[in-house]
Parts: C-alpha cells; sequence; structure tokens
C-alpha cells in the first residue's frame, strides 16, 4: 500500500517535511563541492547536493543553493566558481566544509585544506580533490526559495591516477578510483559500492527491423 503525500491544500506536508521526503527518495544524489571568492577575497567552500549536467554542447553544469548562502554570494559578485569532486577519503572534511562558517572565514583555511591555481577562472582549486570543474556564471535562476545556478564550464582538470587514457581522444575516469560520495536522505552519505554495467539495446534489436 502507498501513503499519500499532498503537497497543497488540507493536509499537506510542510516545507521541511517535504525537503526530508524528496531527499531521502530522490538518491543517490552527486555532490558539487564547490569553491568560490568573495568580492573581498575570501574563499569559500561548500558541498551542493542538488547537482547535476546541465549541457554538453556548450558544457554546463548547475548546483541548487537552497536559500541564500556564501557560495550563491559569491558567485553572484564575482561570476566564477570550480566544482570539485567529493571523494570517500574525504568524508569528514567534506561535512565539515558544510557547516555555517561566517562569510569572513575561508572553509579552506578553517580546515587546512590546499590551494592551487585555476587555468581560466581566478578563483582558486582544491589541490585534494581529483577533479575540478571551473566555470563561469551563465545564469542564476530563482527558484521559490531556492536558486539554480548554471555554470558555463571553462576548464576542466583531471588527476591522471583517475584516467582511462587507452583512447586519448575520449578520456574516462574510473569510477573505482574516483571512488565519489553521495547524498542520501538525513545523515545519511553514499558510495558508489558495485558497479554494474550493461549494453544499451538498439530498437532495431527489441522490434525485429
Amino acid at each position: 500500500m502507498r501513503m499519500d503525500y499532498p503537497v497543497t491544500g488540507d493536509g499537506a506536508l510542510t516545507t521541511r517535511s517535504l525537503y526530508g521526503l524528496l531527499t531521502s527518495v530522490v538518491v543517490p544524489r552527486p555532490i558539487a563541492w564547490v569553491t568560490s571568492r568573495s568580492a573581498a577575497g575570501v574563499d569559500n567552500l561548500a558541498p551542493h547536493s542538488f547537482f547535476t549536467v546541465a549541457c554538453v554542447d556548450p558544457p554546463m553544469v548547475q548546483f541548487t543553493s537552497v536559500g541564500v548562502k556564501d557560495t550563491l554570494r559569491n558567485v553572484r559578485e564575482t561570476g566564477e566558481f570550480v566544482v570539485h569532486l567529493l571523494g570517500e577519503r574525504h568524508l569528514e572534511v567534506g561535512n565539515a566544509s558544510g557547516t555555517d562558517y561566517p562569510p569572513e572565514v575561508s572553509e579552506l583555511d578553517a580546515l587546512g585544506l590546499e590551494r592551487e591555481p585555476s587555468a581560466s577562472v581566478a578563483v582558486p582549486r582544491l589541490a585534494a580533490s581529483p577533479v575540478a570543474i571551473e566555470c563561469r556564471l551563465h545564469a542564476a535562476l530563482t527558484l521559490g526559495d531556492s536558486t539554480l545556478v548554471i555554470g558555463a564550464v571553462q576548464h576542466v582538470a583531471v588527476d591522471e591516477a583517475v584516467l582511462d587514457l587507452e583512447r586519448p581522444e575520449r578520456p574516462h575516469a574510473r569510477v573505482s578510483d574516483l571512488a565519489p560520495l553521495a547524498r542520501l536522505g538525513r545523515d545519511e552519505w553514499g558510495t558508489v559500492g558495485r558497479v554494474l554495467e550493461i549494453k544499451r539495446i538498439p530498437y532495431s534489436r527489441i522490434s525485429g527491423h
């Protein structure tokens, strides 16, 4: 038997309850570990789990800021940010980077994380992450209490140790070496676990034509 949860009208879930339900069923969610810089020059680092690829041609990625946080303010001020992969070995520091530090405090400094220069933007990259996607702001769309941030990808840097370069013109990151973390519900985090592989079936094979 299904339980029904209306989102409007009588008996509707509160926003907080609906948030908890949606984030526990829309899983696993990849995490954008985002560096940004304020107009005052303070470097920020924060995880955002409403994140995905938005477009490939031209390349764009997107994340959602629920409410107005330092990352969103910084991106609006400078127009730049860098998305990193958050891996299993960075669970504790990744979780700590989501704490509500004051805007004048840099999470990178507070957590002792090393910066490295980006290739195309002023915002620094996070040296600890094997993947960095440098972006310029394409659009920031207000959706109710949240803002959808779309970044035009300027440069992608990937640690050679996680790449399959059998076909150099089509580099492929090995998920087992990336070991990415995902967000689940409540205080739960996930790992990739067992990877299943299956070839896509062409319609001609299904239809017999």
